[in-house]
């Protein structure tokens, strides 16, 4: 697990290697990994955008932008938490992600930005 909280926003991220799903011998690792944002601040929040960049371990990376998270763009009143879980193919057994949600204050409008912390995603076997 990893965590980190920016502007009294916590992300935990805890990722998950998906065995069944994945095919070594064509390269394609299959992760998954749960999101807990919770709102330790004292204002009400939405999360409008994320921003990943992925890593595997060969050198290569991408980046995904987009509305949301999971079609959805949830509130956040001061304490409340929102957990979603997503997926992402590596195409190696080893690689890394981190990130960043943009969010806005409901009252006031003011915007900012929420680092995701950079975990691991690594197929258990590597660990033997």
């Amino acid at each position: 697990m990893s965590t980190l909280t920016t502007n009294g926003i916590k992300i935990s991220v805890f990722p998950v290697y998906h065995k069944e799903h994945s095919d070594p011998a064509k390269f394609k690792y299959i992760f998954s990994y749960q999101i807990k944002i919770e709102n330790t601040s004292s204002r009400t929040v939405q999360l409008l955008r994320r921003h990943w960049f992925i890593f595997d371990s060969n050198g290569s990376y991408r980046e995904v932008e987009g509305d949301g998270v999971v079609g959805k763009q949830p509130i956040l009143e001061p304490g409340e938490s929102y957990e979603y879980t997503s997926w992402c193919p590596l195409i190696t057994p080893v690689g890394r992600m981190h990130g960043s949600y943009l969010m806005e204050e409901t009252a006031g409008q003011r915007q900012f930005d929420v680092k995701i912390p950079e975990f691991h995603l690594i197929i258990p076997a590597l660990f033997n």
